[in-house]
């Protein structure tokens, strides 16, 4: 009877893996497949027979699975059933929930954040709050990770947290009802203070983004604006057809916006603009940075390619692969990827080949010497091989040490939580400052925290001294290093002073987040942008926009949307 249950468990954890492996049959390696999986059979069987602990069947097999899936690329994924909610999350922008991010915060889980209008946010929970209970579970002691399914589930559902809110000390029961939870892929759109500049962030592309994007620019239009600036600045990507469906805003109808092309030629697709755009002539800016991937360098690409658009930001992440869903038995998924895509100059923008790993299994970047040249639609050079160059770079913001150090061991948050429990308001975000009094108020409350951190100042003097030791040279120079030291731990005592206009920036974005949510900390964060500054030089010179989409280099090829076949 004991072997007759483990069989049926290795059985039913078995059909996932034909399911993957059987599904490619059409390869020409039938007896390597035939083999190695006799092979999984036999080591699986064994382990869960004789194994000396319980070797837990489903748990080995995920563990299996998601080994091997890891050794292809980091986006070929396997979801069981209990993933589903966070595979629905990534696809649609929906999940069923309460409404709020928690993290590991001082080694307790805290609410980070809250989703303006839904359960957790109707029943007054805040960033801040600690979670210490959920369903009667004690999770004192757990990781964020280890509640994330006991919080999320079927919308209409109830679910019942005990908190301690913060600053009291006595928990609270309170009772929620899940609900759909919709994050908005347009989070914020609205005009600039020159009033002629609109401005919409799109933060992934999910189902219908295209939608929300559509009606952001149709309202910013009938608001009289001249120019948009659509910041994809931190947007991981999502889905290619609603990509394809934003670069058709801003293109004629009939102009390929991308192909892919796969291992099996159902994958050999074109995708064109289908539609009447809403508007070819608006000048536009696209922002990107090193966290723009995917769908977000289909549209940027696609934008600067078709000479569109002008690219200001960081060279994104360089993502050129495509991949697609098929449903598992037992309602389990799993995401392949299943081809490349090219946006219309031919390039693929792939910056890792996962294809070509070294001998230790770390994936290699696509060489220099394999990077090759493209012309965009009027014959301005692009390149392959290494995301989207930006037309416009600008530079990266230089964070300080300290600054670093306040965020990761949770200062800044846990301020912002003293402040907001002893405010009941603050101005508007575009009008919200904190005073040099709460800036000191902070210095003070730092006083009996931990916040040490090195500077490259001093990690660079312990190399030093390490260096002298093993040449015996130290004890020549110790008063030297010492003097040296003492002087850059006097000059580090005064950092919080040097670096306050920078802390202070970080310490009102999460103060306004708490009083305005995730569209407030825009709205603030919005005054002192960079790449927004530099966009709104270049979006009211027209000369210097159209010189940028209209320098041609003859020395390479001319545009072909079919170069790499």
């Amino acid at each position: 009877m004991f072997r007759k249950k483990i069989l049926k468990k290795w059985l039913a954890a078995l059909s996932l893996l034909a399911v993957i492996i059987i599904g490619v049959s059409y390869t020409p390696d039938y007896f390597e497949i035939s083999k190695n999986l006799d092979i999984f059979n036999a080591v699986y069987r064994e382990l869960n027979v004789a194994y000396v602990d319980d070797t837990k069947p489903g748990q080995l097999m995920k563990t299996t699975i998601d080994a091997m899936l890891g050794s292809l690329d980091p986006y070929t994924v396997y979801y069981t059933e209990n993933d589903i909610e966070d595979f629905r999350y990534i696809t649609t922008g929906e999940y069923g929930g309460i409404g709020a991010l928690v993290n590991d915060i001082d080694g307790k889980i805290m609410i980070a954040d809250v989703y303006e209008g839904f359960a957790a946010s109707k029943a007054g929970i805040l960033a801040g709050d600690q979670i210490i209970g959920v369903n009667g579970i004690n999770v004192e002691n757990k990781k964020s990770d280890d509640i994330s399914t006991l919080l999320k589930g079927i919308a209409g559902t109830a679910v019942k947290l005990k908190i301690i809110k913060a600053g009291q000390n006595v928990p609270t029961e309170l009772n929620l009802v899940r609900e759909e939870i919709k994050t908005k892929a347009v989070p914020y759109y609205g005009m600039l203070p020159n009033n002629e500049t609109g401005y919409i962030k799109l933060i992934s592309f999910t189902e219908n983004c295209s939608g929300e994007v559509k009606n952001a620019l149709l309202d910013l239009k009938s608001k009289g604006c001249k120019n948009i600036i659509l910041d994809l600045r931190d947007n991981l990507g999502g889905l290619l057809n609603e990509a394809v469906n934003i670069v058709n805003f801003f293109i004629d109808k009939g102009q390929e916006v991308v192909f892919t092309k796969g291992k099996i030629t159902d994958w050999d697709k074109s995708y064109l603009a289908v539609n009447n755009p809403i508007d070819t002539q608006l000048p536009l800016t696209v922002l990107v940075n090193e966290n723009s991937a995917s769908a977000s360098e289909i549209v940027s690409g696609a934008l600067q390619d078709l000479d569109r658009a002008v690219i200001i930001g960081k060279r994104t992440f360089g993502k050129g692969l495509v991949q697609q869903t098929k449903p598992l038995v037992y309602n389990a998924q799993i995401k392949i990827t299943v081809a490349k895509y090219y946006i219309p100059s031919g390039r693929c923008v792939q910056a890792l080949d996962y294809s070509n790993k070294d001998s230790e299994g770390r994936v290699e970047k696509v060489p220099d010497s394999l990077i090759t040249a493209f012309k965009t639609k009027h014959g301005r050079v692009v390149y392959d091989g290494a995301g989207i160059m930006p037309d416009i770079k600008t530079p990266n913001e230089k964070y300080s040490n300290v600054l670093m150090t306040l965020i990761s061991k949770n200062h800044i948050f846990n301020y912002a939580t003293k402040y907001f429990l002893a405010n009941s308001k603050i101005p508007t975000p575009t009008n919200f400052k904190l005073s040099d009094e709460a800036y000191n108020d902070f210095i003070t409350y730092l006083k009996d925290k931990d916040y040490s951190y090195k500077t490259e100042s001093e990690l660079a003097l312990e190399d030093l001294k390490k260096d002298a030791e093993y040449d015996n040279y130290f004890n020549d120079i110790i008063t030297e290093y010492n003097n040296l030291l003492n002087k850059m731990l006097a000059n580090k005592k005064d950092d919080l002073a040097k670096n306050k206009s920078q802390i202070k920036k970080y310490l009102e974005e999460e103060i306004i987040g708490r009083f305005y949510f995730q569209k407030g900390r825009i709205e603030f964060s919005l005054q002192n942008d960079d790449e927004i500054k530099e966009s709104l030089k270049l979006i009211n010179d027209n000369t210097k926009i159209n010189t940028v989409l209209t320098t041609i280099d003859k020395a390479t090829k001319p545009f072909n949307v079919r170069k790499k076949f």
